[in-house]
């Protein structure tokens, strides 16, 4: 583990966030001297983030934590582009009004996380389309664009990727690290920001950035990067089987939240707690070093944690006493996510599809034909089956041993 002077860069690595970095010395000695003010853009491209996301909101936090000034962009501007790095093809391009409002639902979930106010490290959000949108063309490509290679922006592997497996990458998508290298510049001038972070697949943009401050304006900023966030079984972070994991709780029941964290592999907790988690390294060594069933302890505490920060301390209560009536007592719990279906009924493969636990009914069946399904603890077999609660009852609807939910007349 490297000697750091700073508590920033020695809280960052004792907890796993360090990639990549530029300048790592010069960073030290500057986090050493004063107050950093540095940032980290979402791209408002849907309504909430989610878990994948989750370890940049940390990084924010850290950064907090360890005395220093964090700023949330939020991309009103860049996220009419969307941004290409290691995609397959182009996002959809929203509306203005769709951006908007998947800004202002993003924005309460930083407030869980972070502490905003107007003193010397308290957070800031501010959004790239207040100077993006006014920026003019011909001036922008004579002031900015002038210190950009092509050649170089060609050999980037967000983009590389994509010309080799000759797929298309559009001159709008081109455009996006140079619009986000200006944004690291306008922030530097504009908040005396020196600091931009992100996943290791924004190394490029952000050295971008870092080069570009220094062209026009001689300013030293610095970079840092998060390693490639995946499972202990190599998934993706914050993708399932079931969908995304959203952070939003409109999104994703504070239920089906807490079991994905409660569900993880034994070898991901210590990592995770260390990521996601305030408990402290030394409970975390004890906590990753239990073996056998011992490690449900460690891994219910993981999704005590994380769920409490993301959700408040009563959904993670509730979650948990929801995990302990499902599994330990047999009962239905009052957590869980609920289906209302009509008098007439509804086909249960219909039924498993609409209450998310699978994404088709062809999918739905063949977890029929496998016995994966259960109504109230009992196997069904019959993929044809018409699901109809009577009066006041709720039925349980189960897929395996981790996916639970109540179905309910409709009033």
């Amino acid at each position: 583990m490297s000697q750091y002077t700073s508590d920033l860069l020695r809280l960052l690595d004792e907890r796993g966030y360090i990639h990549q970095m530029t300048d790592a010395a010069a960073l030290d000695a500057l986090a050493s001297r004063g107050i950093i003010s540095g940032y980290i853009g979402f791209d408002p491209t849907a309504p909430s983030l989610h878990v994948g996301g989750m370890v940049q909101i940390m990084l924010l936090r850290r950064l907090q934590q360890a005395g220093h000034k964090p700023i949330v962009l939020m991309g009103g501007g860049t996220g009419k582009i969307g941004d290409p790095s290691f995609k397959d093809e182009a996002r959809s391009l929203l509306s203005e009004e769709k951006i908007a409002a998947n800004v202002a639902s993003i924005r309460t979930v930083f407030e869980r996380f972070l502490t905003f106010g107007d003193g010397s490290t308290d957070a800031v959000m501010v959004d790239n389309a207040d100077w993006l949108d006014k920026l003019e063309y011909i001036p922008f490509l004579r002031e900015v664009g002038r210190h950009f290679s092509v050649n170089r922006m060609l050999s980037f592997d967000s983009v590389k990727m994509r010309l080799d497996r000759e797929q298309s990458l559009s001159f709008l998508e081109f455009n996006y690290m140079i619009l986000q290298a200006y944004d690291f510049r306008e922030l530097s001038q504009r908040m005396g920001c020196r600091l931009q972070m992100g996943g290791s697949d924004q190394w490029g943009n952000i050295v971008n950035g870092v080069e570009l401050a220094r062209r026009m304006d001689g300013t030293e900023v610095f970079g840092v990067t998060t390693p490639l966030l995946t499972t202990a079984d190599g998934t993706k972070m914050g993708k399932t089987v079931a969908g995304a994991v959203w952070l939003n709780e409109d999104m994703l029941p504070a239920y089906d939240f807490w079991q994905y964290w409660r569900n993880c592999d034994d070898r991901d907790v210590g990592r995770f707690l260390r990521l996601f988690t305030d408990v402290p390294l030394e409970e975390i060594a004890q906590l990753e070093s239990l073996e056998g069933s011992a490690i449900n302890d460690a891994k219910i505490r993981l999704a005590d944690e994380v769920t409490s920060l993301c959700r408040g301390a009563d959904a993670a209560a509730s979650a948990r006493k929801t995990a302990e009536e499902v599994f330990a007592k047999g009962g239905v719990g009052d957590d869980l996510p609920e289906l209302a279906i009509p008098a007439e009924g509804m086909p249960l493969v219909a039924a498993l599809t609409a209450i998310g636990f699978t994404k088709s009914n062809g999918e739905a069946k063949r977890k029929v034909a496998e016995g994966a399904v259960r109504l109230d603890d009992a196997a069904v077999g019959d993929p044809q089956m018409i699901v109809q609660p009577a009066g006041g009852q709720t039925i349980k609807l189960s897929l395996g041993k981790k996916r639970h939910g109540l179905l309910t007349l409709k009033a």
